[in-house]
């Protein structure tokens, strides 16, 4: 049992220090990303100049809202490792595939969970 629990604080560290770097990348994309919006010329030209510019600020919204919603994932991520319930499926209550959470280390959703919640949402879709 002890070496069960020393592999999951392993993965947990490991997905922790994953968590992080990949958080700093992501702020430092916003801040590069918003640096270059700022320093761009107003919108100025014909309408295809301007059109494609509000194309352009649409863009980086949309990435930007999508940056931010990992970013909450990925510091629930951070707070779970902190609460000890890092890697436990939201739907299953069981463990969470250590090669999952390697790969997507935010993820709250083993497998067999997701599966139930895709299935359940399917369901009340109709």
């Amino acid at each position: 049992m002890k070496s069960i629990n020393k592999k999951r604080e392993r993965l947990a560290q490991e997905c922790r220090d994953r968590l992080l770097a990949l958080k700093s990348e992501l702020i430092n994309r916003v801040r590069e990303q918003k640096k270059a919006f700022s320093t761009r010329p107003q919108l100025t030209g014909d309408e295809a100049d301007q059109t494609f510019s509000i194309i352009e600020e649409q863009n980086l919204l949309i990435s930007q809202e999508r940056t931010q919603k990992l970013l909450l994932e990925i510091d629930g991520a951070l707070e779970r490792i902190v609460r000890g319930t890092f890697g436990i499926c939201e739907e299953t209550e069981e463990f969470i595939e250590a090669d999952r959470l390697r790969l997507i280390p935010w993820t709250r959703l083993s497998i067999e969970g997701a599966e139930i919640r895709d299935a359940r949402k399917k369901f009340y879709a109709k």
